[in-house]
């Protein structure tokens, strides 16, 4: 499987704060891999990193180049979107075209404006006449329409209406992503792109706290809704966190045999948002 980008003791440091602490990880061909931690965990400075926009210490490489040194290079074949779009807004939308097929090789109009023509953003509007919503729908125009292989997302639907959201992941799986390109994103809104991803990964304090595929969620983790009588037994087998729902005890248990736990009560796959959240209480303590 080929490794589009390959991460060897990646550390950044700011003063005494280490916003990424000699963290090693892999993002392969083909994958949908979510990056997620809470504010300050250091996803976006791993974001630049590989973006090649900050200085790191360690190893990196992104498409078999150093981001550092060959970022131009780097940049041909990677697209990012974040939360607050940098297209001028005082220019109209044809132009930010235009200027695109102007300044990168692998860009496709036609493809382009194609996808504006299923939106209500129209050619002759200005940006700055367009709602979030329609600003976003254009970045991801501009960005489907070039052929790269890796494209970054930083809260991409940050402050965006559930309907805006939904298509802008809509138009990802269908219109851009084919299995071969490659996807990374960092989001809050874990419970939207749960079901889009292959690949999940946990950060906090800089260090990275799970890494793995998600076909591996159902087999390593468990959450067991306990009945009153057996949460004292269940306790005994050492959860990864516990907490209280619907008068019940929920315990979540890693590595842990399903047969071993199917007579203290309900079994379950934990969803991302409360692995994360178990995983999160762990890394501070």
């Amino acid at each position: 499987m080929t490794q589009l980008v390959s991460a060897r003791r990646l550390s950044k440091s700011y003063g005494n704060f280490k916003a990424l602490d000699s963290i090693d990880f892999s993002i392969a061909e083909g994958r949908i891999v979510g990056l997620i931690g809470p504010n300050g965990a250091g996803k976006t400075t791993a974001l630049k990193a590989i973006l090649g926009l900050t200085h790191f210490d360690g190893e990196l490489e992104v498409l078999g180049l150093d981001p550092r040194s060959q970022r131009h290079e780097v940049m041909q074949q990677v697209c990012f979107i974040a939360d607050v779009a940098v297209l001028p807004r005082w220019m109209r939308v044809h132009q930010a075209l235009s200027l695109l097929e102007t300044v990168h090789p692998r860009f496709d109009r036609v493809k382009a404006e194609d996808f504006l023509a299923r939106t209500d953003v129209r050619m002759q509007s200005k940006i700055s006449a367009l709602s979030k919503g329609m600003v976003t729908q254009l970045h991801l125009a501009l960005v489907m329409a070039i052929d790269a292989r890796l494209l970054v997302l930083d809260e991409p639907t940050l402050g965006l209406d559930i309907l805006f959201r939904k298509e802008f992941y809509r138009a990802l799986l269908n219109d851009y992503f084919d299995g071969k390109r490659t996807i990374l994103i960092t989001t809050h809104q874990v419970e939207e792109i749960e079901h889009l991803l292959t690949d999940l990964m946990f950060v906090n304090h800089g260090r990275l706290v799970l890494d793995m595929p998600m076909d591996e969620l159902e087999t390593r983790y468990t959450e067991v809704s306990a009945r009153p009588e057996q949460a004292d037994a269940l306790r005994q087998l050492g959860p990864l966190d516990e907490q209280q729902s619907f008068g019940r005890t929920v315990m979540l248990f890693e590595d842990r045999p399903r047969d071993s736990l199917i007579e203290f009560g309900e079994l379950r796959t934990p969803s991302i948002t409360d692995l994360f959240v178990a995983k999160m209480k762990v890394s501070r303590k």
